[in-house]
């Protein structure tokens, strides 16, 4: 029989005005990968943080038994000198160092106070294999899109000793084939005998590897399911989760489509760094009034640097191509244009570029357009606070109250807060880059009907997603893009995943 390798008894966590953790009991079994679910803010990540002395002993109540031992962990490195690692929703990489620098940093290879960059960078291409990632360990961070940052940030991981792995919504930036690719990583992992708890809203991930899902609602576990024994049908694991019966993923949705209201001609970027590359070539597209349009491709395909280069040239060089809103060619030489213009972008990188951790919701909220709650240059604070609340209340963010730091929030309400600030700019074009990135199937709906609610009202919105089923779900039409490039388009009531990643592999084969 397997042993227990970690038990978490009766553990109970509280922040100012609200009880994360309220008696939770927690054992992984060794070996096995233990998947973690629930709605944002359910306390999946506070748990997982007391594990790993992140919230440190004696902040909580309750005890963590690990291998047979009581442990009281106060920083992150007693856990990991055990053993315990783990990776967290937002990424902690620090941009101007290269990949293996990242890897090691705390961590370095060589001996009597010199580091043994010739071992570092050798060790760094070993694990980057290991995650099927090619590039270079010289590579600084700033160049690679946040999918690849996050396959650095598992190749770190595996440098050092881990026996119990944490994964915080490991795939959340990566597409089907990439996050199948990691799923089948973790369960390499665990035939040579590691241990992995996983924490993800991608329900058919956890279906795929899981030998165990707890289910935990408002800070209390509500249920554990055994796959060994039977597989729960997803229906029965978003029941436990959100407390109710979801009919339907997608809401639906009667289009009333317009005239053209955005559109881009010729569009060529260049790399910011590496001169003469493209990763926008001759893209052309258009989204019209009511219409949601989708973008899909394999990461790196240049998605997010269109989106990043259409909204006020805020990435890319030597950018060329014309712009059209309303039929009219437009410039929109920065941002502050851009939202001038009547453009909103929600960018995938919320910890980085979408918000400011050590500011309150309210800042966060109207940060975008001030003028809203400002006269003669004065806030009104009253007027912050009435628009913060409504906006809280229309995305069902779970927080103490509108002053609340957002670096307190969970991941999937921190999104929430970065979609709220740009419905409170009043866009007409909202361009939305993976929008649904770790949040769980129920705040998912509630993010789709917002935006049927928007393009309901005449708003256009471009929507970027890995994930085919919402790309299928929810967009009229649908763009293909592979190697910065357009390669298809295809009406959304007769795309198929086939469809798309058949677009995809033959544009491939053309360019060989």
């Amino acid at each position: 029989m397997a042993n227990t390798l970690l038990e978490m008894k009766h553990i109970t966590k509280k922040f100012p005005g609200v009880k994360a953790l309220d008696d939770v009991s927690f054992s992984v079994t060794e070996g096995e990968i233990h998947a973690l679910v629930g709605e944002n803010g359910a306390g999946k990540s506070t748990l997982m943080n007391i594990l790993s002395g992140i919230y440190p002993y004696p902040t909580y109540d309750g005890d963590i038994i690990y291998d047979g031992k009581i442990c009281h962990f106060h920083t992150i490195k007693d856990s990991e000198k055990l053993g315990i690692v783990i990776i967290h929703q937002e990424l902690a990489l620090v941009p101007l160092l290269t990949i293996g620098e990242n890897m090691f940093l705390g961590n370095e290879r060589g001996r009597k106070n010199k580091i043994d960059w010739g071992e570092t960078y050798e060790k760094a291409a070993d694990l980057l294999k290991m995650v099927g990632l090619k590039e270079s360990p010289h590579t600084l961070i700033k160049d690679l899109g946040i999918g690849k940052q996050q396959l650095v940030e598992i190749a770190k991981a595996l440098g050092k000793k881990v026996r119990l792995l944490i994964l915080d919504e490991p795939t959340a930036s990566l597409n089907d084939t990439e996050a199948r690719a990691l799923l089948d990583l973790l369960l390499a992992f665990k035939k040579k005998g590691m241990t992995s708890i996983l924490i993800s809203h991608k329900l058919n991930e956890v279906s795929y590897v899981a030998d165990k899902i707890t289910v935990i609602r408002d800070g209390t576990v509500i249920q554990n399911f055994d796959t060994a024994k039977e597989k729960p049908k997803e229906d029965t694991i978003i029941s436990a989760m959100v407390g109710r019966t979801l009919t339907d993923r997608f809401p639906k949705r009667t289009p009333h489509i317009g005239t053209v209201k955005f559109e881009i001609k010729d569009w060529c970027v260049n790399h910011p760094v590496y001169e003469g590359v493209k990763v926008c070539d001759h893209i052309n597209l258009n989204v019209r009034k009511g219409e949601v349009v989708g973008i899909s491709g394999l990461m790196g395909a240049g998605r997010t640097e269109l989106a990043m280069s259409v909204f006020g040239k805020s990435y890319g060089s030597n950018i060329q191509g014309k712009l059209f809103i309303n039929g009219k060619e437009t410039e929109i030489p920065n941002v502050r244009s851009a939202i001038k213009q009547g453009l909103a972008y929600a960018t995938e990188d919320r910890k980085g570029n979408g918000l400011i951790l050590s500011e309150s919701i309210c800042r966060n909220t109207t940060a975008a357009r001030p003028s809203r709650i400002a006269h003669h240059n004065i806030v009104d604070f009253d007027l912050e606070n009435k628009y913060t609340k409504e906006m809280i209340t229309e995305m069902h963010t779970k927080c103490s109250s509108v002053r609340e730091f957002v670096e307190n929030l969970s991941g999937g309400n921190q999104q929430k807060v970065l979609l709220g600030k740009w419905l409170f700019a009043e866009p007409d074009i909202l361009i939305l880059d993976e929008p649904t990135r770790g949040i769980d199937v129920g705040a998912k709906y509630e993010i789709y009907c917002i935006i049927n609610k928007m393009v309901g009202q005449g708003k256009s919105v471009i929507f970027i997603s890995s994930e085919m089923p919402e790309i299928l779900g929810m967009c009229d039409r649908i763009y293909v893009m592979n190697e910065g490039k357009i390669v298809g388009e295809l009406q959304g009531s007769r795309a198929t995943q086939e469809s798309i990643m058949s677009l995809i592999i033959n544009s491939s084969k053309g360019a060989r």
